[in-house]
């Protein structure tokens, strides 16, 4: 399972030109279901998402959480983060989980951190979706369970 977060002043997605989420500030989390994930692997990304440690403190150093500064958190589906790009011009999806049971382990993950932490928001899972982002820092991490 791959996350990759980004801490956000403000994070959307969009779907048919409707908000379907956001968040002021947070983490937006781009979340990748390969093969082999599980629940166990789904709650163990999730603990290290909440307890990531990405947010300045009083002396402007990374050391605080998304639960430490009670941030939102935005949860997106995106499959092609499961993408093998080792060979070739074009993303093999092989690695990726098949469609219904990634679906069923990414509303796992999302009831998960809706019952974890105060303020989730999300995307809907294999929509097509627009996700705009201010991206504070740039600050940028991949996380794999």
């Amino acid at each position: 399972m791959l996350a990759l977060i980004q801490r956000v002043t403000s994070a959307s997605v969009s779907i048919g030109g409707s908000v379907a989420g956001s968040i002021s500030g947070g983490l937006l989390l781009l979340l990748g279901i390969e093969k082999s994930d599980t629940e166990q692997q789904a709650d163990r990304l999730l603990q290290k998402v909440l307890a990531y440690r990405v947010f300045a403190d009083a002396e402007g150093k990374m050391n605080l959480s998304l639960r430490d500064v009670q941030g939102g958190l935005l949860v997106v589906s995106q499959f092609t983060l499961a993408a093998n790009t080792d060979s070739g011009l074009r993303p093999s999806f092989s690695s990726a989980k098949a469609p219904a049971e990634a679906e069923q382990l990414y509303n796992y993950f999302l009831k998960a951190a809706r019952s974890s932490h105060a303020s989730v928001a999300a995307g809907r899972f294999g929509a097509d979706m627009q996700v705009a982002l201010v991206n504070d820092g740039p600050v940028t991490f991949l996380l794999k369970s």
